[in-house]
Parts: structure tokens; sequence; C-alpha cells
């Protein structure tokens, strides 16, 4: 699963989080999207600090979007855990986690994400630095 942060450095021209992102258009990582996830996306894209800082332009950046989309697993929740992250806008993404049976969550927020009450042994909470160490051979 890739955290909105993640998708959004890469517009802004962060090496590892472009790198992530083009692992989800060559099928090394199905990245998980859902209802709140997706407009987090569209809240935090449509931002004034992306506009002055991406080397995209807005089309540019749509475009990017509706790729990534069509590379991610639509995911419905059933269930809201709720694992009192210190953000409590970020409980979504344990949630999507969950119900996605992802295997990893993506995000360049680590020390906020993986800092829950609850503990989910089924996934990992991983930096996009982290996980481009994983997949080099």
């Amino acid at each position: 699963m890739i955290d909105t942060n993640v998708f959004v450095d890469a517009c802004l021209g962060r090496v590892r989080c472009q790198q992530v992102i083009e692992m989800c258009f060559t099928d090394r990582l199905t990245p998980l999207m859902g209802t709140a996830l997706f407009l987090e996306f569209e809240s935090v894209l449509s931002r004034d600090f992306v506009d002055r800082k991406s080397r995209l332009s807005v089309q540019e950046r749509n475009e990017l979007l509706d790729v990534f989309l069509s590379r991610c697993l639509w995911t419905p929740i059933y269930f809201g855990w709720r694992p009192n992250l210190p953000d409590e806008a970020d409980n979504h993404l344990i949630e999507l986690a969950v119900a996605g049976h992802a295997q990893r969550i993506v995000t360049s927020n680590i020390s906020d994400v993986g800092q829950g009450e609850m503990r989910f042994e089924q996934f990992a909470v991983c930096t996009p630095e982290q996980l481009m160490q994983e997949f080099q051979p």
C-alpha cells in the first residue's frame, strides 16, 4: 500500500518515491486504494505547495494519478479498526491495509503510521528507502 506522501513526493522529484511508483506501473507492487485514501490523494495533490514545488504540471499530475489508480486494487473497508495513531487522519491507512491484506505500508511518515495502540503483525510499515533496499538484488 502506498501512502499519499509517497505519491506527492514522487511528483516533487524525490527519486526513491519515484522508484516506488514506477514499481507499481511495472507490476512489481500492487497498491491498494480505498475511498478515504483516494479522497486524500485528490485533496493533497490540489494544494498550493504541490503546485509550487512539483516538477509536473497539474495536467501531468492528474494523468499520473489516473495511471496509478488504474494499477490499484480497489479495496472496500467493512470494519473500522481505529488503531489510534498519533494523527487520527492516518487511521484509514491501517484499516485499508488490514482489509486488503497488505504486506506493507510504504510511507515517509513512518513515525506516526507505525505508532498505533493496536499492533498488526500481518504487514510492515516502511519508508520508500527501506522498500527499495528490500527489492535490490
